[in-house]
């Protein structure tokens, strides 16, 4: 596991695309403060930039490093949910800006998967996580489904749990700043 989080790290620095399992499904990653990398992923999944993107981070830290003010609900929500849960954030700091949505906000979660995690606290910095598809088809059971158009259009592959199916994509809910709680997948 060691090389593939060095082999990842090495693409991720030089602002190139992976291709890796994350805590919910296959999905394609980029550095998410790097405009360039953002816009290469947009372009890969034929994806309009308006529709905001979901990053990882790695720990509670990282995400108090990201959002401007964390609402006490989102703590409540990071511990007690029991599947992965992706929430929207007011005022996201230090990110690239073509991966905020229009209205200023970021979805973002915190890992559960340990390769993520050691993947994301290896590099530093909060890792795009959106699915490994074209924008429109329809999201892959397993890497065996995973279209060439993305395989060869990503910098690297990684090479762990090929053979696993993927869990359902994570929940999202969006908190705003002034108290306001919206279930946007569950």
């Amino acid at each position: 596991m060691i090389d593939e989080i060095n082999k990842a790290v090495d693409v991720l620095k030089n602002g190139g695309l992976i291709l890796y399992p994350t805590d919910t499904v296959w999905g394609i990653g980029c550095d998410a403060t790097n405009e360039e990398a953002v816009k290469k992923v947009y372009e890969l999944k034929k994806r309009n930039d308006s529709k905001a993107l979901i990053c990882l981070v790695a720990n509670d830290f990282m995400l108090e490093r990201h959002v401007t003010s964390v609402p006490e609900v989102a703590w409540d929500i990071i511990d007690i949910t029991d599947k992965p849960t992706t929430i929207i954030y007011d005022n996201p700091k230090d990110i690239a800006k073509n991966l905020l949505a229009d209205d200023n906000t970021l979805a973002i979660r915190v890992a559960s998967d340990k390769y993520c995690q050691y993947l994301i606290n290896k590099f530093k910095k909060p890792i795009v996580s959106t699915s490994a598809n074209i924008s429109g088809s329809p999201t892959p059971k397993s890497f065996n489904e995973i279209s060439d158009e993305i395989l060869k259009g990503v910098d690297y592959v990684v090479n762990l749990n090929r053979e696993k199916k993927n869990g359902a994509p994570s929940a999202i809910i969006k908190l705003a700043n002034d108290g306001t709680v919206k279930i946007i997948r569950t």
